[in-house]
């Protein structure tokens, strides 16, 4: 990967509107992301474009301003939009919706937003005015079109954003049946974090000769976050670990497997007297955009969160990602990680496991392309902040050939980093959070249940 040029060209050099620019400027954006310098000027010559770029890199504006600049000056028609943005999650499309709308609306174009889990009539209402570009999840969308509340004739610029997430979630299909009703003289932008697969199956069937900017391979995505392992005792000792990394980090994201999980955790920070809330499918919509708008505006310092919305937030200035409960693989791990070290910005990410997992939780990190400092939670020092965290712990250990499900870690006896062995005695143990009864050690799952019923 070549190095960025040195001087980067503004955004009057890059064919953008007076207009746009004063727009941008008025949300203080000045001067282009690489990654807009590299897509922009490919996308804006109407190209079909195949792009890899770092999440917080600005790649929503990177295809949303050539959209912009190709549609202004028209109007749609009735149910006739003429740009179609296809995301994976209802939280991605506001996010799309809140980077782009103010721009549009400084060149008098109309963006819609289109998902499930909200009524119909505001949706169709807004399609029959005219709507420019559509921001949309597949499944809402094919139902408009087969409803006969949005066409596809005048599309001339479809974009697919995070392609991948698109088809892990099930949504190759319905991507590919929407693609094949646009017109195929329209231009296509597919933005992905992995091109293989699926992925590329819809290059392959829909993109003609795209440019291809990969400007993130994932060990890109991973070099200005510290990533560390805290190895603890047993359940208990997690749910007291997350609460001492949450209290000195107040910007945070918790990540856990399970939506129950999700609630009884964020249940139990408010019980020790943290601001949190929690954001997962079992939510409605407005109470996942409430919960979500709750947390960006400060008012929550973390948010505990399930996988399906790994990819939707997207806040600035989270300085912690914490992994409660393991990823799924590597690729969960980058993306969960991602929440954090966004546009240029500093982070940390803490995996919290136990001796038992550490091998699998190693090799991982190893896969992900990521070196992690491990730390015992008995011998860290306090408060955990980042920067703590950074001058604490060791290497890596070794991850055992062994048997699954079992760990030869020892630890490497260096400061902040004593091999933790599994034993009850050693060590003071807490008792947790309020809100959760003690679990045996190593249990894989939630070990207890909140006092009160679940939200």
């Amino acid at each position: 990967m070549s190095s960025p040029a040195l001087t980067v060209p503004s955004f009057a050099e890059l064919g953008l509107s007076p207009k746009v620019i004063a727009a941008l400027a008025r949300v203080d954006i000045t001067t282009p992301t690489p990654v807009q310098a590299a897509v922009i000027p490919d996308a804006m010559s109407g190209k079909d474009l195949l792009g890899r770029a770092q999440t917080g890199s600005g790649k929503t504006l990177a295809f949303g301003l050539p959209i912009l600049a190709r549609l202004a000056g028209q109007r749609s028609r009735p149910r006739q939009p003429r740009a179609l943005i296809v995301v994976p999650t209802r939280e991605l499309a506001t996010q799309v919706r809140r980077a782009i709308e103010p721009l549009a609306f400084a060149v008098q174009l109309k963006l819609v937003t289109v998902y499930g889990g909200t009524p119909y009539d505001r949706q169709t209402k807004q399609l029959r005015a005219g709507a420019d570009i559509v921001v949309a999840t597949p499944g809402r969308l094919q139902d408009l079109v087969d409803r006969g509340h949005c066409r596809f004739d005048d599309i001339e610029v479809t974009v697919l954003d995070e392609a991948d997430h698109l088809c892990d979630l099930g949504f190759y299909p319905a991507v590919d049946a929407l693609l094949k009703q646009t017109p195929v003289t329209g231009q296509r932008m597919l933005l992905s974090a992995t091109l293989d697969g699926d992925v590329d199956r819809l290059v392959r069937a829909h993109l003609r000769s795209p440019v291809k900017h990969e400007l993130d391979p994932n060990k890109g995505s991973v070099t200005s976050m510290d990533h560390h392992v805290l190895v603890v005792g047993g359940f208990r000792d997690k749910v007291a670990a997350a609460t001492a990394l949450i209290e000195a980090n107040p910007r945070s994201i918790v990540f856990t497997r399970t939506r129950e999980g999700a609630t009884e955790l964020s249940e139990a920070f408010i019980a020790s007297g943290i601001g949190a809330v929690d954001l997962h499918g079992n939510l409605s919509q407005r109470v996942r955009e409430r919960n979500l708008h709750t947390f960006s505006s400060g008012r929550a310092q973390v948010v505990v969160a399930t996988d399906v919305a790994a990819r939707g937030i997207h806040v600035d200035n989270v300085g912690l990602v914490v992994h409660f409960d393991p990823p799924a693989d590597a690729k969960a791990y980058l993306h969960r990680s991602g929440r954090t070290a966004r546009a240029g910005e500093l982070g940390a990410v803490v995996t919290i496991t136990t001796p038992r997992q550490v091998d699998e939780i190693v090799r991982m990190q190893s896969r992900a392309g990521v070196e992690a400092r491990h730390h015992d939670l008995r011998t860290t020092p306090r408060p955990m902040t980042r920067e703590t965290l950074a001058g604490s712990g060791t290497t890596a250990p070794r991850a055992t050939a062994g048997r699954a499900g079992t760990s030869g870690y020892q630890g490497n006896r260096g400061r902040g980093g004593a091999g933790y062995q599994p034993n009850r005695s050693a060590g003071p143990r807490s008792s947790g959070p309020r809100g959760y009864r003690s679990g045996r050690d190593e249990r894989p799952s939630y070990a207890g249940r909140p006092s009160r019923a679940p939200r």
